[in-house]
Parts: structure tokens; C-alpha cells; sequence
């Protein structure tokens, strides 16, 4: 569906420093993925109450991820990006957002000794509550209800009330961010994120493990390290990067409205920023050079996200990478693959070779979760461990092959002790699917197959001849 938004919107303001651009702009362009919300008042008042709300994030947060993001380019960093597919409402709690982000340090641990290189931490959290959808409406039995979009827009339950979007979900989005962001902020820099604590969790791990023989190895190099720097006196008093990490937000910027909404200048550089998250993606359906969303991004300077899969066109990445990044700042645009195990090596390669031939600096990142998704005889979603691998696998092999560093993963993953993935070492089947299958949205991989797909990265990373350390 594509349709035009003309309504007016709240008036900011300074000028922007984009030409021809601002935050409403995007209105006058072709859109995707929209809801038709029934009251424009309630919409346009709702947005009004956002604008004026403080910012979830901030500028010199955004340009410090930026600069990370740069070195992962240029092969000094790696990525991990993980989190929820879609956040849900009824889930917010202490327990799930620690749990998330406890996950993410072990296989950031992990990692780092493998790449050995820093390892830049981005959640899929504090804001990934919509969600796109293939068709505007869904139909069950004999009747037909407009699709859920994500709880930021309207309900799952297939009932006509809980279908309607309604824009105070929006407030209840933000003020969930706002509190998730609390607590990670609290895990971050509170000794939660103590290396020496998070590599004692990957020790007990590697000891429940089936595989416990294959990453115990690495496990114990680890800790000889850590306990080598304890005695040469690093710890956290000498080296507060022992206690502490930074830790990033993200979001695909699909529900425009709110997105400006959380729109403002930085008072210390004059440019617009897009304060709902640090990172922002733009996702397949609605990455058109010519549509609203690239409008809309192409004027706020945090970081970008390109979701690209098979049906990526070199021409239309090319225009993209013009319009959001014109002066070629490294940093700005992550190109995020997400290609499927069995497309992966007949597609990639010639887009990274199309990149390379424009001279354009980009962050190269591996999603190998979205094009791996299949259903069950039982049409239950799932993916596949070993697809998952396999693809990630297929990734570094094409980055290593064309001489461009290989950036990081994105991953859709949970804290949680789901069963929502098949494979992994401990087997799981789809006769296990039904234990503990909780998700809303699509299958992610469970705390356990994510620390073991971290130790399988690790290995794949050491082992290769091209360090993605620099060799300045």
C-alpha cells in the first residue's frame, strides 16, 4: 500500500541543516507500511504530548556509536546487535530486559577474545514495538480485521476494537522505553557488566553445555587473561572498562509519527537528531529511494541501517547510499545482510562488490535470522540453528573473499529459555517447540543457543588468515 500524509505536524524550531529537508517532510512523499489511524485529533495531540516529552537518548550518545561504528568498518570493532523481533507491552519487565541484556555481554565476552578486537554492544530494545507487515489486512475464517502492526500501534488479539490503531499506544511505547532504558543504563555502569562476573556466567554455561569439551578451551583462555590483568593490577578501581560498558539502543524507524515526535536539534552542534534511539534501520518493505522513510532519515544524523536481502537492486542501493550519506561518513550507514542460508553466496557478493566499486564506506553486518524463517507440517514459525550458522558462515566467507572486514551480527534473540529454534547442542526438535514457545512475533534463538552461536563465531574468527584487527 502506498498512500500520501499531508496532515500538518508540530512546528519545530530552528532551521534544519539538510537542504530541502525537515522533520515533517516525509509527509509529502509516497508512504508504506502506515496505519490509518480513525482520529486525526487524538493522533495530532498524542504527537504534540511526544514532542514535548524529554529525549529517550542523546546526540553525543548517537555520535559516540557513530565513531564505533566507523572502526567496525574499517575492521578495529565488531557489532552485536540482538534483541526481541517486536517488544510487546505485556512483557516489560526488570527480568526480561537483564536477562536480554545479560546474554548479550557473555557473547560480547566471547567474542571480543575471539575477533580481538572491541565488540560494540546495540540492543533490539527500547523501542522495537512495531512491526511490518506483508498485507494490510488478516483474514481468518470469514472475516477479515486490519493486520497487527506491532503493540506501539494496535493489538494482537483478532477482535475489531483491539485492531483499531490508536495513537496513545505511542505514549505507552515511549514511556516503556524510558524505563528500559533506565534499568540498562543502571546494568551498565552499576559492576552488573564486570567482565569478570559475566565470564564466570560463560564458564557455567560452557559446563552445562553438550559441547563443553569444544568451548572449554576458550572459556579458560579467557579467564587466564582476565586473571592476568588482576594481577597486573587492572581492575576496576585502575581500569573502570572492567565495571562498565557502553551500550546502545535500536529500532526499525517504520512508525513515523512517533519518529519525529522524538526529533530535536543538539544544542551543541546545530544538527537533528532522532532521540527514540541510537540506532535506526530501514527495513525491506520500506527501503524505496523515493518513499517517505529514506525522506525522513536522510535528515537525522544518527546512524542508519540498510536492510539488505535478494531482492536488493545494485541501482537502488547505490541511490540509497547517496541520499543518507553524501558526503560519505564513515559510521553513517550499516548495510545489514539478510540473505538466507541458501541465497546468501549467489547474492551478496555482488552487491559488497557494487559497494566497493563506489569508493563509499559502509559497516558490512550479517542478520541471518529473517531469511532463515520456515514453518512446521503444524505451521508453527520457526529457524534453524544450523541455517542460522551456516549463514553467518557464508557472510565471512564473502566479506574475507572481496578483502572487506566483516562488521558484526544481528540477531533476534532472548534471554529466555525458549524453545522457538530448532537445533543447537542440545537438539532441539519441533516436537520441543511447544515447551516454552513464547514468542509473539518471529522465532528467536534461546540464552543458550545464542552463547553457543557466540563461541562458534569466536572460532570462526580466530581461525581466519584476515585479522579485522588494522594493520596500521
Amino acid at each position: 500500500m502506498s498512500v500520501m500524509l499531508t496532515r500538518s505536524a508540530p512546528i519545530q524550531t530552528a532551521a534544519p541543516v539538510v537542504a530541502n529537508w525537515s522533520p515533517e517532510s516525509w509527509r509529502s512523499f509516497p508512504i508504506r507500511q502506515v496505519p490509518s489511524y480513525p482520529d486525526e485529533a487524538a493522533l495530532k495531540a498524542v504527537e504534540g504530548r511526544l514532542h514535548r516529552y524529554p529525549p529517550l537518548v542523546f546526540a553525543g550518545e548517537a555520535r559516540r556509536l557513530r565513531a564505533h561504528l566507523a572502526e567496525a568498518a574499517a575492521g578495529r570493532a565488531f557489532v552485536l546487535q540482538g534483541g526481541a523481533c517486536a517488544e510487546s507491552f505485556s512483557e516489560f519487565s526488570a527480568d526480561i530486559v537483564r536477562d536480554t541484556f545479560r546474554v548479550l555481554l557473555q557473547m560480547s565476552v566471547v567474542l571480543t577474545f575471539g575477533a580481538k578486537v572491541p565488540v560494540v554492544k546495540i540492543g533490539r530494545m527500547a523501542g522495537q514495538f512495531a512491526k511490518p507487515r506483508s498485507s494490510d489486512m488478516e483474514t481468518v475464517g470469514d472475516v477479515s480485521l486490519p493486520s497487527y502492526r506491532g503493540d506501539i500501534i494496535n493489538g494482537p488479539a483478532f477482535t475489531a476494537e483491539d485492531r483499531v490503531p490508536d495513537p496513545v499506544r505511542m505514549e505507552t511505547g515511549y514511556f516503556q522505553s524510558a524505563g528500559i532504558l533506565n534499568l540498562v543504563r543502571a546494568f551498565s555502569r552499576g559492576g552488573y557488566a564486570n567482565l569478570h562476573r559475566v565470564n564466570r556466567w560463560n564458564l557455567g554455561f560452557v559446563e552445562r553445555s553438550p559441547l563443553a569439551e569444544r568451548y572449554r578451551a576458550l572459556a579458560e583462555r579467557i579467564d587466564e587473561t582476565l586473571s592476568f590483568m588482576s594481577a597486573c593490577g587492572l581492575n576496576a578501581t585502575s581500569a573502570p572498562q572492567i565495571d562498565e560498558t557502553e551500550f546502545y539502543t535500536s529500532h526499525e524507524a517504520l512508525l513515523l509519527p512517533y519518529e519525529q515526535a522524538l526529533t530535536r536539534i543538539d544544542s551543541t552542534s546545530g544538527e537533528w537528531y532522532d532521540c527514540s534511539a541510537h540506532f535506526l534501520w530501514i527495513g525491506d518493505r520500506t527501503r524505496q529511494p523515493e518513499g517517505a522513510h529514506v525522506e525522513f532519515l536522510r535528515g537525522v544524523r544518527n546512524p542508519i541501517g540498510i536492510k539488505v536481502g535478494p531482492t536488493t537492486q545494485i541501482g537502488d542501493l547505490e541511490k540509497l547510499l547517496e541520499i543518507l550519506n553524501p558526503e560519505d561518513e564513515a559510521g553513517r550507514i550499516t548495510l545489514i545482510s539478510r540473505m538466507g542460508a541458501s541465497k546468501i553466496r549467489d547474492h551478496l557478493p555482488a552487491l559488497v562488490q557494487a559497494v566497493k566499486g563506489t569508493g563509499r564506506t559502509v559497516t558490512w553486518v550479517s542478520d541471518p535470522m529473517h531469511g532463515n524463517t520456515i514453518s512446521t507440517a503444524s505451521k508453527v514459525k520457526t529457524r534453524s540453528f544450523e541455517a542460522i550458522l551456516s549463514e553467518v558462515q557464508g557472510f565471512f566467507d564473502i566479506l574475507t573473499n572481496e578483502g572487506v572486514s566483516p562488521g558484526g551480527v544481528h540477531m533476534e534473540m532472548t534471554g529466555q529459555n525458549v524453545t522457538e529454534c530448532v537445533g543447537g547442542a542440545h537438539q532441539l526438535t519441533e516436537n520441543d517447540l511447544g515447551e516454552r514457545y513464547e514468542t509473539f512475533c518471529d522465532p528467536r534463538l534461546n540464552a543458550e543457543q545464542s552463547l553457543e552461536l557466540a563461541f562458534l563465531m569466536a572460532e570462526e574468527l580466530k581461525g581466519r588468515a584476515h585479522s579485522l584487527v588494522s594493520e596500521a
